[in-house]
């Protein structure tokens, strides 16, 4: 009987798409070792690449919309309304992402997610059950108050002055109206995300996340005095700590807002992953579980992809291998996870450009050695 391998990876980031990634660690193995039974799973963690993930497994129908992108100019966003018109999904990163901007526009301070709240509006005009969002990827640090604002929120100053739905504005917030606010009664809201961060402190959304958007460390820190601030006014509006809770930092502080406004749910995008996927039931079929993403680091063990894929193992006792671009893990770190081993494509010195660029090859290099290792 010939080995059982499921490929249940996510995307290289900035590289290769997760089907892709499949397809090549699929390629690479059964060009040395043809016999293998396969079974790919292209799959995301909640942040860009969850539409896609959702077309692999559900039936779904593109939509567009003109919308903001995070610099208040025009973009063509896309979302997905379920076949049975019951669910729609939406990826933040399509209308308020890094990857919109080039990296001279990287502008935390003015970058809004009023386009996300466009997204979301138009998802609540076609009369939905539930809104799924894909919070990941942002180039925000507004604690959500642009997603808010697209829906008929408007935050106030200390004069009643609407403020811009922009990070700079957060330490000016006294008030939150909703005298316009739009009604979405009897629509739930699930946030997937794949980060544990609260809103603020040392592993807050700004002090984390808000130098790789542009932000200086004068900036670091107006952003953080401001989102303490914010996070005062998003007590005394929901009557609870919203900033506390475990992914209320994700996104720039989206999560926070998603809570605090939608009354969402946040879910782990893993466990969305797996659910939408039956991973789980694969992976007890399989012989070998291979997963794999473009950087292995520490962030990885706080519940992205790659570490759900790791503990489907361990609960099947499956042996689970990890294919990356950059490996930042100990061997003492892999075990406790669960992984078997781990493989870096990067097989000689170069630019993470140039592993960017051939990440193609690269990664169907290391999949044909993994796949004569099998043979042994």
């Amino acid at each position: 009987m010939s080995l059982r391998i499921l490929i249940a990876s996510d995307k290289f980031k900035g590289s290769l798409a997760s089907p892709v990634v499949c397809e090549i660690i699929e390629k690479g193995l059964l060009f040395v070792h043809p016999g293998l039974q396969i079974t790919r799973l292209p799959l995301a963690d909640g942040g860009d690449g969850l539409l896609d993930m959702i077309l692999h497994y559900r039936h779904a129908r593109t939509r567009l919309a003109e919308v903001s992108d995070p610099l208040s100019r025009p973009v063509s966003a896309r979302w997905l309304l379920a076949e049975d018109g019951k669910t729609a999904y939406i990826e933040m990163a399509a209308a308020s992402g890094l990857d919109l901007l080039d990296p001279a526009e990287y502008d935390c301070m003015r970058a809004s997610t009023y386009g996300t709240g466009q997204l979301i509006r138009e998802a609540i005009g076609m009369g939905v059950e539930e809104v799924i969002i894909g919070i990941g990827g942002s180039a925000t640090n507004d604690g959500g108050i642009g997603m808010a604002a697209a829906l008929g929120y408007r935050f106030l100053d200390g004069l009643g002055r609407e403020l811009a739905p922009c990070g700079e504005s957060l330490s000016r917030i006294e008030r939150i109206d909703t005298t316009k606010k739009m009604s979405w009664e009897g629509i739930r809201f699930r946030v997937a995300c794949d980060v544990k961060n609260p809103l603020c402190g040392p592993q807050g959304a700004t002090r984390i996340y808000a130098p790789q958007k542009g932000a200086s460390p004068a900036m670091v820190e107006m952003l953080e005095a401001g989102m303490q601030h914010y996070a005062k006014a998003l007590e005394n509006y929901a009557g609870r700590d919203v900033a506390g809770q475990a992914g209320a930092g994700a996104a720039g502080g989206l999560g926070a807002g998603c809570m605090a406004f939608l009354q969402a749910a946040l879910v782990s995008g893993t466990d969305l992953a797996i659910e939408y996927s039956r991973a789980d039931h694969y992976a007890r079929e399989a012989d070998i579980i291979i997963t794999g993403e473009g950087r292995l680091d520490h962030q990885t063990l706080q519940g992205k992809l790659v570490s759900g894929i790791a503990s489907l193992g361990r609960k099947y006792n499956k042996p689970v291998l990890v294919i990356c671009g950059s490996l930042g893990l100990s061997p003492e770190d892999l075990r406790e996870a669960g992984i078997t081993a781990a493989f870096s494509i990067v097989n000689k010195p170069m630019l993470l450009e140039e592993a960017m660029g051939d990440a193609s090859r690269l990664l169907y290099f290391i999949s044909c050695n993994i796949g004569s290792i099998l043979l042994i």
